[in-house]
């Protein structure tokens, strides 16, 4: 089996890796603003500058027709750019990008592709999921927040809780009840674009443990213009389901770095005279873990692979997903215990090891094997779609 980029897709690595490195002062700042860089407040003007210069190159929806500001490319090309992204600090796989704009394509109406998709792929807005509600969270058709039709508008009210981008964002990509006496609770919920503009909505923070910022979301007698229902009324569920396989392809980037900065510790920080690299036992734990990360790499690879060939990865985006995040959790458990008490430490010690990052990590990633579906979902999933296995 040939693992290898074709010619053409490693000529594409090496422009997109020397963009990025081009980009590295600008980077610098970008990682002290997104969730995941140390801030944790969100898309700042580093931010926003580097998503207009993504998008001056087509590279935030590659995927996309040249028409609405894509390459009309490859889903390898975007694995290639979010990849090297990720690696480098960046942004990826943008709700907007990622999951809002090819439903829009699909389903949206012609006024939806021309009011939202060029602005997405140029890098001027970007969405935030509201999906998860206080009640609703992997029983997502359990959500209650109301959308009742008043004509030309719905008028909304309900809550929606761990909406992490909705701070930064301009829109809500949002699911709600608009036939609340459906038979089936999923059949009943349609699927709206709101201005987080709109009078009566209020948005207050949610500090995870990290420091990472997510939200609560009031609506408030929101009216929601009808040309901002996305699709038909009532066929929401479906999709946010085919929203959400978008929302599970990962990549790897991020969790590569993190290993390379545990592995250079190790390399030069010394125990008794000798690097703690020559300590057979973290030996062990980083060869394991290396060879963990080639397999979340390949795992991630197959995805866009089989979309550029037509395959819907259904059961393998779950596959992804869950050993993504797992590894990731596994990685800074291992970084925790390696680093000591040293690992402990936050703010200006002198002692800090790592800027801190493993400890942040080790407390925000408690949250990444249930955010966009909890791994005993992920499990369900692969169980039911490939395997065969009975509900």
């Amino acid at each position: 089996m040939d693992f290898e980029f074709t010619p053409e897709e490693k000529e594409f690595q090496k422009e997109v890796r020397q963009f990025f490195h081009s980009e590295s002062k600008l980077l610098e700042g970008v990682c002290q603003e997104i969730p995941g860089g140390g801030g944790g407040q969100g898309y700042g003007p580093y931010t926003w500058e580097l998503l207009r210069k993504l998008g001056e190159r087509r590279w935030l929806a590659p995927t996309w027709p040249e028409e609405y500001g894509g390459l009309d490319g490859s889903y390898m090309q975007r694995f290639i750019i979010f990849e090297e992204s990720s690696y480098r600090g960046g942004p990826f796989g943008g709700v907007g990008s990622g999951m809002a704009g090819p439903v829009i394509m699909h389903h949206g109406s012609e006024e939806q592709k021309k009011e939202f998709l060029l602005r997405i792929a140029r890098g001027e807005i970007e969405f935030a999921l509201g999906y998860t509600e206080p009640q609703a969270g992997s029983d997502l058709a359990a959500l209650e927040i109301r959308a009742e039709d008043k004509g030309d508008y719905y008028l909304m009210n309900g809550q929606k809780v761990f909406n992490t981008r909705v701070h930064y964002s301009q829109y809500h990509w949002l699911g709600a009840k608009t036939d609340p006496d459906a038979v089936k609770k999923h059949r009943g919920i349609s699927l709206f674009i709101v201005d987080l503009k709109s009078p009566g909505i209020t948005i207050r923070p949610l500090w995870g443990m990290g420091g990472l910022r997510t939200n609560e979301v009031f609506y408030d007698n929101v009216k929601i213009p009808k040309k901002n229902r996305v699709g038909e009324e009532n066929r929401g569920w479906y999709y946010i389901a085919e929203a959400l396989d978008f929302e599970r392809t990962f990549v790897t980037g991020s969790t590569r770095r993190i290993f390379e900065q545990i592995v250079d510790y190790v390399k030069e920080t010394k125990c008794n005279g000798q690097p703690l690299a020559k300590d057979p036992i973290i030996r062990q734990k980083l060869g394991g873990l290396a060879i963990e990360l080639d397999i979340a790499y390949l795992l991630a690879a197959r995805i866009p692979w089989m979309l550029d060939r037509g395959i819907i990865p259904s059961h393998q985006a779950a596959m992804l997903k869950m050993y993504a995040t797992e590894l990731e959790q596994r990685l800074v458990n291992q970084g925790m215990q390696i680093l000591g008490l040293y690992g402990q430490l936050v703010g200006e010690s002198k002692w800090l090891a790592l800027n801190g990052e493993i400890s942040r990590l080790y407390l925000d990633n408690v949250s990444r094997t249930f955010v966009a579906g909890t791994s005993e979902i992920m499990r369900n999933i692969i169980a039911q779609r490939g395997s065969g296995l009975p509900r």
